[in-house]
């Protein structure tokens, strides 16, 4: 046991306490006592006393403030992946994060089965170019195994200055071995709406991450599509890869196409204020032209409680692959020496109460994303026609001029788009919906 002296033991006993000062906020402490929480006294005192040993006999002089901000980071591992301790640097950048723009290689990971998993690349970022796919597993960055490392520090290890370069040791389903990607980090600036116009009538939103502005940013798209009074037939809103991100965001996107009053997500949690419920409150509402929803296995939080939403309520079909399965939600507390803690406080569940943890939304229609082949000339003269045979009759000249000047081309798409087949079967299907409501055989 400890045999220091007792002014050294109270010493290290009020630092302790003042580490515990955000449990207390929690409300732990109370209701500890309310439940005879002996024990946690006794555990606190064996914490001093670990701590005073380490400081007085381990081999070099140990920073106490490195030997705290170790075990709280280390307690919070402990908890789960998405809870952690953001030392002040780390705590500074997370809170630039969110306005959109970070130094680093564009990687959103976190921690499964022990390894550190890529949940999706950002768009147009290092990671992205260079290749880096969802389900990758980071097994090194440079010579550091990420067996051991947080993912506070993973992500301090990958932030970098501009220009400077870092190696990642990926495995990933299908590789026979290890591969390394050697990336060079930039100043990542991700802008959270993109939009075009994918056919006559026909819309399509990407929403890459859920940020201060992505509200605006939507608004701004949906106002383009629709610009010259021109009417929306058809949306397809893109949330492949979207790592996730404001809570707040998700609920206002989902206000667009939700009507007034409707629940959008709640959530469940210990403490009072970690249940929450979310209803739509605005009421410019979009059209109720029909949507489509792509998500894939890098759909992670936010773009989840968005898919769930319009799922529910049956105001999207919802297409690609199963999601990532993120369904808890955490709060950021800032401390007293400007770090601060990224604590799970609640789950979520969708309107129909549905919890997403560890299951992920499932599409109504299952799509693989695969590669599409340009059609050849010689493969599309291989077909006989009716005006291939001989001794055929020629059908009414009027329909032959009309013939020449229509030619449609399956797709009026935007290039980006040729090769999409998650992107080109969603856009027939609102096509199909289309032409069936013009049959009569939909509601209008």
């Amino acid at each position: 046991m400890f045999k220091g002296s007792k002014f050294k033991k109270t010493t290290l006993f009020v630092t302790t306490v003042t580490l515990l000062t955000l449990v207390i906020a929690f409300g732990v402490q109370r209701r500890c006592a309310a439940q005879g929480g002996g024990n946690d006294y006794q555990s606190i005192e064996l914490f001093t006393d670990v701590l005073a040993i380490v400081k007085k006999s381990y081999v070099e002089e140990v920073d106490t403030k490195k030997l705290v901000y170790g075990a709280i980071n280390g307690m919070l591992t402990s908890l789960d992946p998405h809870s952690s301790f953001m030392p002040p640097e780390t705590y500074k950048e997370m809170k630039i994060d969110t306005k959109g723009a970070f130094g680093g290689l564009g990687i959103e990971i976190t921690v499964k089965e022990g390894i550190l998993t890529v949940i999706s690349p950002i768009e147009d970022t290092p990671a992205f170019r260079a290749g880096i796919k969802a389900g990758d597993q980071i097994l090194k960055i440079d010579d550091k195994f990420t067996k051991d490392l947080t993912i506070t520090d993973a992500v301090k290890r990958m932030r970098g200055v501009k220009g400077t370069k870092v190696t990642l040791t990926i495995m990933r389903e299908g590789f026979e071995k290890t591969k390394e990607f050697v990336l060079e980090r930039d100043i990542i600036q991700v802008k959270s709406v993109k939009y075009k116009v994918l056919d006559d009538g026909y819309g399509y939103i990407r929403i890459a991450q859920f940020q201060e502005k992505t509200d605006d940013d939507l608004e701004k798209a949906l106002q383009g599509l629709q610009a010259d009074k021109k009417q929306l037939r058809g949306l397809v809103l893109d949330l492949r890869n979207d790592p996730g991100g404001l809570l707040d965001q998700a609920v206002r996107v989902c206000e667009h196409f939700v009507p007034e009053g409707k629940l959008i997500v709640y959530t469940e949690g210990r403490e009072k204020d970690s249940q929450m419920r979310f209803t739509s409150r605005k009421s410019h509402k979009q059209g109720e032209y029909p949507i489509v929803v792509l998500i894939n296995s890098g759909s992670a939080s936010a773009s989840e409680i968005v898919a769930g939403c319009l799922q529910d309520h049956k105001r999207a079909v919802i297409m690609g692959t199963q999601s990532f399965g993120k369904g808890s939600v955490q709060t950021i507390i800032p401390l007293s020496d400007n770090s601060g803690l990224r604590l799970t406080t609640a789950r979520y569940f969708t309107p129909s109460g549905r919890s997403i943890q560890a299951k992920g939304i499932t599409p109504d229609i299952v799509a693989e994303r695969v590669e599409i082949a340009p059609t050849s000339e010689k493969k599309e003269g291989m077909h006989i026609r009716e005006k291939d045979l001989e001794n055929h009759f020629e059908g009414d000249k009027k329909d032959d001029q009309d013939e020449k000047k229509v030619k449609p081309a399956p797709y009026k798409t935007d290039e980006m788009f040729k090769n999409d087949s998650q992107v080109l079967r969603a856009l027939d299907l609102l096509k199909g919906w289309d032409i069936l409501k013009s049959m009569g055989k939909l509601p209008s």
